[in-house]
């Protein structure tokens, strides 16, 4: 039951074996679900068991699933936020592409090889792996973090530049052998890309919506999935077949599909077909290794994998400190980018077929990029290790893993203490996480076990027990924090309650738009029980000041509801002031 290219029921049986093997094993030793499909795949394919041995007809279609990935990242990926990106796109990452290419290109000339083969072989390593940081990134909750954002700036430029190194190959292939009377000119191919991405845009801003609208009206959900499939798909090839990468048309068509009222609806659909694809990706990349060559060159492949790591990380580390990132952020991206990506084999193939590479070249530089893809899972597990053991000694504290309370607290300061305090005195199994150190040892001082993590990194709340858990209090100081953790959990763990503690009004506001089950502004019960003892005191019975009070509460409650529609000073008119203004008509009828 295969098909001509040697693919049936028999070898998808395989493949999804593997993954569901080394994949949750990889995980659990901590490692990541990369590293367990490029194991995976390693082992069943043609260098392991053999169980299957065309990996590149599967690559090609598991490329797909790269090109879901970046039309997920669009659609995340508003126009206005995009415009925001500019300088770290254009600046940052043009910054780091050109460093980080003139280091490898020296370093490959030094080694005695022409100044093509130099340029092509680092100008592929430089172009990090898309797929793999962008897992790793989600796996970690960091895509929507500031540092998660420059990570996709840099991407982009990187997904960019794969047009004119596809040009400069194209061009050096042509001085090296005799003109094509027929071939396009490179200011030709140039003019051939504009004119596609402006077609893309156009038909983006004016023909999508209206699309998936009609569309909508016939009613079948499966016919809209196909709609969906079929602008990701159509975008892609269109922009591959004017000279860009179909991940750049994937993406583009997600930023112009950002805005659309269909936007969670396409998101849902596409999703489960991304993560197999995905998936497949990896699986084809570790059968794609070739252990023969890396056998018969293991000193040429080894060494160009530590050397051109090293060097990347020395060009990206230098660029990041000069924009200003502390240490601690820069060797993050470091290890993140320090490896070569998909887009090597696109430009390698293409030096191949040009006559810049030979077979033997082609077959090491691949290899040298594949080793760099699958270390990148350890030496970023490495990186995060030692910048938590370099920070925060945490002997004596248990880290979060494991937990499975039914309620989860995320912070443990001095809110939290007092809130927990009701629900032990009814003895419900909490589960409670903390990333002051100082904090977690004063609270286990009053017998209360409380485990480090930081809330606002997806594998640690799944450690922490938030996908089991039947409420997540979220009682962090930190706004930015707190909106990233409760973004988190209404993403990932839609099933539980979430209950947050808001800073001021700001904040409070964009938690009622963020679709939390209940927030509160830390300061505003005690303040209102604080003015009852006042007016107590004062002289008012019980009765008249708990009328007050429940005025004020009222009028908040009311003021909230204008704001969320009409911004801050929507609710103005309800506030009481000192000044020579008219007094507001009470809320309450006085009896």
């Amino acid at each position: 039951m295969a098909d001509a290219s040697g693919f049936g029921l028999v070898q998808a049986v395989v493949l999804l074996g593997a993954a569901i093997v080394a994949v949750p094993l990889f995980r659990r030793l901590g490692l990541g679900s990369v590293l367990g499909y490029l194991a995976g795949g390693l082992t069943v394919g043609p260098f392991g068991f053999g169980l299957i041995d065309d990996p590149e007809t599967l690559l090609h279609t598991a490329e797909l699933g790269v090109v879901l990935f970046l039309f997920i990242i669009g659609l995340e990926m508003r126009p206005i936020k995009l415009w925001a990106l500019r300088r770290q796109i254009f600046g940052l990452g043009a910054a780091q592409v050109v460093t980080c290419g003139g280091l490898l290109t020296l370093v490959a000339l030094m080694a005695g090889v022409s100044l093509p083969v130099a340029t092509v072989g680092a100008m592929g390593f430089v172009l990090s792996s898309t797929a793999v940081i962008m897992q790793l990134l989600e796996e970690q909750g960091d895509t929507a973090t500031p540092e998660g954002q420059r990570a996709v700036a840099i991407l982009l430029l990187e997904d960019l530049a794969i047009v004119p190194l596809l040009a400069l190959v194209a061009l050096w292939g042509a001085l090296d052998s005799p003109a094509d009377v027929d071939a396009p000119s490179v200011w030709q191919g140039i003019a051939i890309a504009v004119a596609g991405l402006a077609v893309l845009l156009v038909a983006g801003r004016w023909l999508l919506d209206p699309f998936f609208r009609l569309i909508a009206r016939a009613g079948a959900r499966e016919v809209l999935t196909a709609a969906a499939l079929l602008v990701v798909l159509g975008s892609a090839v269109f922009m591959q077949s004017v000279g860009f990468s179909m991940a750049m048309g994937a993406f583009l068509a997600g930023v112009l599909l950002s805005e659309s009222n269909f936007r969670h609806q396409l998101e849902a659909d596409i999703e489960p077909f991304r993560g197999i694809l995905l998936g497949l990706f990896f699986l084809s990349v570790g059968m794609s290794l070739n252990l023969r060559i890396v056998a018969d060159e293991w000193r040429l492949v080894l060494g160009g994998v530590v050397t051109f790591m090293a060097v990347k990380a020395v060009g990206i580390y230098v660029i990041a400190r000069l924009a200003r990132a502390d240490h601690a952020a820069a060797a993050h991206r470091t290890a993140l980018f320090a490896q070569g990506g998909e887009f090597a084999f696109v430009l390698y193939a293409a030096a191949t077929a040009v006559g810049i590479f030979d077979a033997r070249a082609s077959a090491i530089m691949s290899a040298i990029v594949i080793l760099s893809m699958a270390l990148t899972p350890i030496v970023l597990l490495a990186q995060t290790r030692l910048r938590r053991s370099a920070t925060v000694s945490l002997d004596g504290i248990d880290e979060a893993n494991g937990l499975r309370g039914r309620v989860l607290f995320i912070g443990f300061g001095r809110f939290a203490q007092v809130a927990s305090q009701a629900l032990l005195a009814r003895r419900v199994e909490l589960s409670l996480i903390e990333n002051d150190v100082d904090m977690i040892r004063a609270a286990a001082n009053f017998g209360v076990k409380v485990h480090y993590g930081d809330g606002t990194r997806l594998d640690v709340l799944r450690a922490s027990g938030a996908d089991t858990a039947e409420a997540i209090l979220v009682c962090v100081d930190k706004p930015e924090a707190a909106d990233r953790i409760a973004e988190l959990c209404r993403s990932a763990f839609p099933m539980a309650k979430l209950y947050v503690r808001a800073f001021d009004r700001g904040h409070s506001l964009r938690l009622n738009k963020a679709g939390v089950q209940f927030e509160i502004r830390e300061t505003f019960e005690s303040a209102l029980v604080f003015s009852h003892a006042v007016l107590s005191d004062l002289g008012l019975d019980e009765a008249q000041a708990n009328e007050i009070i429940d005025d004020v509460r009222e009028r908040d409650k009311k003021r909230v509801e204008l704001e969320l529609i009409g911004g801050l000073e929507a609710g103005r008119k309800l506030i009481r002031g000192n000044g020579e203004t008219s007094e507001p008509v009470p809320l309450f009828e006085k009896h």
